[in-house]
């Protein structure tokens, strides 16, 4: 299960539906960055490294085919989310 569905209420649901922005699918979604990337700010190590290494756990365990633990892709996906769609939570959250 996405850390991001853990946290979510229906307002917050419809925040990020509403901000989403249009994409391709891709190893790292905008979903799974972002999911990624609150679970990145709330670990003790914090470094994209940890974040793609959880991600390729997970993926693992879901049986889904390995991806690369290099971090470039996921730092790209991070640039691609749109700073509104951030505040907003951030926001909406406390």
């Amino acid at each position: 299960m996405e850390f991001f569905n853990v946290l979510t209420s229906a307002e917050l649901l419809d925040t990020t539906e509403a901000l989403l922005p249009e994409h391709r699918e891709r190893l790292y979604p905008p979903t799974v960055t972002l999911s990624m990337f609150m679970r990145q700010v709330l670990e003790a190590d914090g470094s994209c490294q940890k974040a793609v290494n959880g991600w390729a756990a997970q993926r693992a365990a879901d049986g889904l085919h390995p991806c690369s633990v290099r971090t470039g892709g996921y730092c790209r996906a991070r640039q691609r989310l749109p700073v509104a769609m951030v505040s907003a939570l951030a926001r909406a959250t406390g």
